[in-house]
């Protein structure tokens, strides 16, 4: 019913601008296309879609591609869509390979008889994710409204960062988020393979680090802070891919035009691997693998053994991933190991090192060196700054705000933007954390997300063409599970997708959440991803008549029921249900300020953490 609405309101608007040409805001609020096209103009005709529309391919690649969209269409709508190499007049989608110069533009046209999808090869798969964002079934006729579309990215890298250390997550699951990054146009997913609390990736020289470094015995419950001493929970936790299974996902990931970035982390995070190799270390064991968090005191030892452990694990490492960038983290690496360690101290004296942030860019450096012999890039984290003397190839990851970031760019290093403060999404996603799971803190907002912009104002346009793209993190120290993984990521997900793919000058946040975010939510719900509820929109005005608050309820979720109390009491589907704007009794002098309550639930039964608004009283 709401998506027979939708299109006779589209009709609608056609019939009033008529020929004329109004705004591409306008247009765009015809259509819930996440993320935002670059230009969109709707047409007055639909191209109607059955089981007897043809796609003509040419090429084998983009046959590849078309078999994903039909899987899908076929989940979706229970039709199969015929492929052609010949040339179908009617009823027909029909994809040119072009050879742009940037390979991820497209160009959609929607006429009656033909969709035209024009673009270089990765192109033409993000014009069959919009594709698929377009399609509606009105009375069950699938149907496509008329639009041209024109659009490429704002960013090379957009990118998601998935920690499988702290908790393993099967590949099923990986490959879940992987087909939903493809629909919102993502192409890096950022894999954190090793920390102080698991070792995920089989390396067959080493096999202790999966016999031994994969495996903790026991996980604390609760967040960091609330047991002292810890209560662990006896459960014994771990898990790692095999090479094999690491390449079907590395070609499962590439097949959705996403790049997998494995991160093997050096000098620090390395308890996990030193259990298994101690002599790796600075003599401070024995070590056993963590099931606490925080930044520990054990790194590495700089010795060849050290070296040669990580060019042998690196060397295993390219050969399962094609990727041009390897991450290998640099964060959070203490040092004071290095101080007291002989080791440490004679190999700074050897090698003429001034001290021991020195030793980390020494540290760093060879790494690098290393990997671009091997026709590789480096990244890590923004602490490899830190000490001096980056190799100009290096790229910088800037989590700790935009400093670093900033810092490497005017240094002329290329940068990814992944700050805390926007886009570290295992942070709360609501100031009340008792209405949310346990999480490691902070706020991180839906708004707060959309709200980021990755080119920082204080650069110059020559060093903000160092800024290669963004980022989110999601850190599993406190997601133990597949639905609270879906939780944290969805929808700040898909409001990253705009931040990277759309760019801030074109991005509108009350348009991207009540125009076009309600039907992708129901995507996300009909493909069984357990998304957050969002809050809604609430509006107060003032009846001029009556003199009464006004308040109007706007959900972020397509066909869903809104039910509310203003009395101060706990709001569920018990409460009134929501019609419509309604008007507040009035308060007497001394009463306390009435508040409103609403819980939202889906229309897949679904129902959202309780919500309070102040309605304009603080």
């Amino acid at each position: 019913m709401k998506l027979k609405k939708t299109l006779k309101s589209f009709m609608a608007l056609l019939l009033i601008v008529g020929g004329a040409t109004s705004s591409f805001a306008q247009r765009a609020e015809s259509f819930s296309i996440i993320p935002k096209p670059v230009s969109i103009q709707a047409k007055d005709l639909t191209f109607k879609l059955s089981n007897q529309t043809q796609i003509v391919v040419k090429s084998e690649d983009t046959r590849k591609m078309v078999s994903l969209f039909n899987d899908l269409v076929w989940d979706r709508y229970k039709i199969r869509l015929a492929v052609s190499p010949f040339d179908v007049a009617k009823n027909a989608i029909i994809l040119e390979e072009t050879t742009p110069a940037n390979q991820e533009e497209y160009a959609l046209d929607v006429n009656q008889d033909q969709i035209v999808i024009k673009g270089g090869n990765a192109g033409i798969f993000y014009g069959l994710q919009t594709l698929l964002q377009l399609i509606e079934n009105v009375d069950g006729q699938l149907a496509v409204p008329g639009v041209a579309i024109t659009d490429k990215p704002e960013f090379g890298y957009r990118g998601v960062m998935l920690d499988v250390s702290r908790h393993f997550f099967t590949l099923d699951q990986l490959k879940k988020i992987v087909d939903q990054m493809a629909y919102f146009k993502f192409n890096r997913l950022h894999w954190h393979l090793t920390d102080d609390q698991g070792w995920r990736l089989e390396i067959k020289k080493y096999p202790k680090l999966t016999e031994i470094s994969a495996w903790r015995d026991s996980t604390i419950i609760g967040r960091y802070s609330d047991f002292k001493p810890f209560v662990y929970d006896g459960e014994k936790h771990g898990g790692y891919y095999t090479q094999e299974e690491a390449r079907e996902f590395v070609k499962y990931a590439a097949d959705r035009k996403i790049t997998v970035i494995p991160e093997i982390e050096v000098p620090g995070h390395s308890t996990a691997v030193l259990t298994a190799y101690p002599e790796l270390g600075n003599a401070t064991g024995p070590y056993h693998v963590l099931g606490y968090w925080g930044v520990m005191p054990t790194i590495f030892g700089p010795h060849e053994a050290t070296f040669k452990f990580i060019e042998d694990v690196l060397t295993e490492v390219m050969d399962i991933f094609p990727s041009e960038y390897i991450h290998i983290g640099g964060d959070e690496a203490p040092k004071d190991e290095w101080k007291e360690s002989s080791i440490a101290q004679n190999f700074i004296k050897k090698n003429k090192i001034k001290d021991e942030h020195e030793l980390q860019s020494y540290f760093t450096n060879r790494v690098g060196e290393f990997l671009k012999k091997h026709g590789r890039r480096l990244i890590g984290w923004d602490e490899i700054l830190e000490g001096g003397g980056l190799a100009q190839d290096a790229v910088v990851m800037s989590w700790r705000g935009e400093k670093g970031g900033i810092a490497a760019a005017q240094s002329g290093h290329d940068v990814i933007m992944t700050p805390n403060s926007y886009l570290y999404i295992d942070y709360l996603q609501s100031k009340d954390a008792a209405s949310e799971p346990l999480s490691i803190g902070g706020f991180v907002s839906l708004d707060k997300v959309y709200s980021y912009n990755p080119r920082p104002a204080t650069l110059t346009q020559e060093e903000q063409k160092h800024i290669l793209g963004v980022q989110a993190n999601l850190w599993t120290e406190y997601i133990p599970t597949n639905n609270k993984l879906e939780y944290m990521l969805f929808p700040r997900m898909l409001a990253l997708s705009e931040v990277a793919w759309t760019g801030s000058v074109r991005q509108n946040y009350d348009e991207f959440t009540t125009q076009r975010l309600p039907k992708r939510l129901v995507d996300l719900e009909q493909s069984d991803i357990n998304y957050r509820i969002p809050e809604a929109k609430v509006e107060v005005g003032v009846n001029n008549v009556s003199g009464r608050k006004t308040v109007t309820i706007t959900p972020f979720v397509a066909n869903s029921t809104v039910y509310y109390t203003i009395d101060g009491h706990k709001a569920d589907n018990n409460g009134t249900l929501y019609r419509g704007t309604f008007e507040m009794p009035f308060v007497g002098a001394g009463q306390k300020p009435l508040k409103l309550n609403y819980v939202i639930e889906t229309p897949g039964g679904r129902i959202s953490s309780m919500f309070t608004d102040s309605l304009g009283v603080e």
